[in-house]
């Protein structure tokens, strides 16, 4: 599921009532979720956090700047931090399933509404700049809101959207696309500032002035400072103490996680602190951070023990919350730390518990029906296919399987979790169409519209089996393999994930065929039984063939 980081910032800190009206605007957009609201008097400016789905985040963004332009005059605002417009910056950042190209095609989509509409001058900057000196945001905010009335006369200034004009009560706004900043604390058994500090040089991008033997800084030929690089890039980093916690500590800003991830800094970090003789405690996130990140480390520090990684999630991520201290000062609550889980809805048809779920399947409600059901037996067939594949690791006989199963086994969790998804998606596509199939069609224009909708809507509801049969293939492929390898004592559950599998791709084709009968796009219609059909006769052949080596194995 394509998920969407948005983190506008206000130039308001201090009314409560402005605050309210711009959070209610931000809620007042379905499919969207307000994770964090952090006002500074002092600076008064407002850091709002929202996540959901793409259109819906820029859709909650626009009605958020056009609060906020409404009722924030920055002919009298004053504040502590830099500053250019009632909305000063708007970044688009990805969370799951999103490229950072895509997220910049959103900021600029988002700039030439608030250009366009609200008549205020925007600039796009970081991923999203038009020009290399504007990917800076310092550069595109220089002079800040008191420059704007000359930078209007500039024509170096020109805006990427809105009017080149001075916009006196809502200013200038700034739009990027950028990668999500982890805020990390890495803890000492230590009061010493100082030595916090001194390992925080040494890791930061920015480095440390270089020393003599004598403890005098060194200096290049110009007389200036001679830097030691440090040793992460993307990595902010400054030592202080907390009289809160009673010691020192190491504030860390992760720019790019997915170039230096938290756990990499911290290992390294034990090792500094060690050479001093200190030890690290454990470690702290503040706000939220994406679902990889977490699974990214759990997984570092199951490799690490040469255990499986093929294994639930939150099974993972809690070997992330041990192996890195995350819970030391504070329990650590996935359900609120991590942003996926966080923004889940509530009315899931995958958390329903088993009776629940074949309780409602059972009654004359349209759906959940044969499409969730065929993603339900993918998603079983992928974990019973983990099971055999995890029950083979570190058992006697299968050593020279060992590797084979450590790899299978993370590819069953990845079908689970993505059939798991779909059990959703297939009932969300059908009361789409649904809705679709509501529209009014009185006038001509009602009808033009009616009808695209219900192409489209329809195609979602082919999409959403077929992407399931997709996964059955998958799932299929993963049988066959497990049940070669596999633990003679559990060949019987790789028989089953086939068997399963086998089950999920037949059924998910029936929703494809009984649907594609309403498509009026035959390039599309041809594409979509074509492939159906390629998968149906692969599926049939691997259970099959995953049949007979079952079979021969018992």
């Amino acid at each position: 599921m394509k998920l969407m980081e948005c983190v506008p910032n206000f130039s308001e800190g201090k009314d409560k009532s402005i605050l309210d009206a711009i959070a209610a605007s931000i809620k007042s957009v379905k499919n969207v979720v307000l994770l964090d609201v952090d006002p500074g008097a002092d600076t008064n400016r407002t850091v709002f956090t929202m996540a959901g789905e793409p259109e819906a985040v820029v859709e909650a963004a626009f009605q958020a700047i056009k609060t906020a332009s409404e009722l924030i005059d920055m002919r009298s605002h004053h504040g502590a931090h830099p500053r250019m417009g009632a909305t000063d910056v708007c970044p688009f950042i990805p969370i799951s399933d999103m490229s950072m190209e895509e997220c910049a095609e959103y900021a600029r989509i988002l700039g030439k509404r608030v250009g366009d509409e609200l008549g205020i001058p925007v600039y796009l900057y970081e991923h999203a700049a038009s020009k290399p000196e504007w990917q800076n945001l310092a550069t595109v905010r220089s002079g800040e809101y008191e420059a704007l009335p000359e930078k209007a006369k500039d024509p170096n200034w020109k805006p990427d959207f809105g009017p080149h004009a001075f916009n006196a009560k809502s200013g200038a706004t700034a739009i990027s696309a950028r990668e999500f900043l982890i805020a990390y604390n890495i803890n000492l058994n230590t009061r010493d500032k100082k030595k916090a500090h001194d390992i925080a040089l040494s890791i930061r991008e920015s480095g440390k002035p270089a020393r003599d033997e004598n403890g005098k800084l060194i200096k290049d030929k110009d007389g200036n400072k001679v830097v030691v690089p440090g040793l992460f890039t993307h990595c902010k980093a400054v030592g202080w103490y907390i009289d809160g916690y009673d010691r020192a500590q190491i504030s860390i800003n992760l720019t790019n996680y997915k170039v230096t991830p938290p756990h990499l800094v911290l290992d390294r970090v034990r090792e500094l602190a060690s050479e001093m003789g200190i030890q690290v405690t454990g470690s702290e996130l503040v706000g939220l951070l994406p679902k990889a990140a977490l699974l990214e480390a759990g997984k570092y520090y199951l490799a690490k023990m040469n255990e499986s990684t093929g294994i639930p999630e939150k099974m993972i991520m809690e070997t992330a919350i041990q192996s890195m201290g995350l819970a030391e000062l504070a329990p650590f609550d996935i359900e609120k730390k991590v942003i996926e889980y966080a923004i889940r809805r509530t009315d899931s048809l995958s958390d329903m518990r088993v009776t629940a779920f074949c309780d409602l399947l059972s009654t004359d409600a349209p759906a959940p029906g044969g499409g969730s059901v065929a993603a339900l037996c993918a998603a079983m067939s992928g974990a019973l296919s983990a099971m055999v594949s995890n029950l083979t690791i570190d058992k006697k006989g299968y050593e020279k399987v060992q590797r084979d199963a450590l790899r299978l086994a993370p590819l069953g969790q990845s079908i689970k979790e993505r059939a798991i998804h779909c059990i959703d998606v297939d009932t969300d596509a059908f009361y789409a169409m649904i809705d679709a199939m509501k529209l009014p069609k009185k006038t001509e224009e009602e009808i033009i519209y009616r009808d695209i909708q219900i192409e489209r809507s329809t195609q979602g509801a082919i999409n959403a089996p077929l992407e399931t049969l997709r996964l059955a293939h998958e799932a299929l492929v993963l049988a066959k393999e497990v049940a070669v390898i596999g633990n003679t004592n559990a060949l019987s559950d790789a028989g089953v994930a086939a068997l399963t599998a086998l089950a999920a791709a037949k059924a998910a084709n029936y929703n494809v065929l009984i649907n594609i009968a309403g498509i009026k796009d035959e390039n599309y219609k041809n594409r979509t039984l074509a492939e159906a059909k390629d998968l149906i006769a692969k599926c049939e052949a691997l259970a099959q063939e995953t049949e007979q080596n079952v079979s021969s194995r018992l």
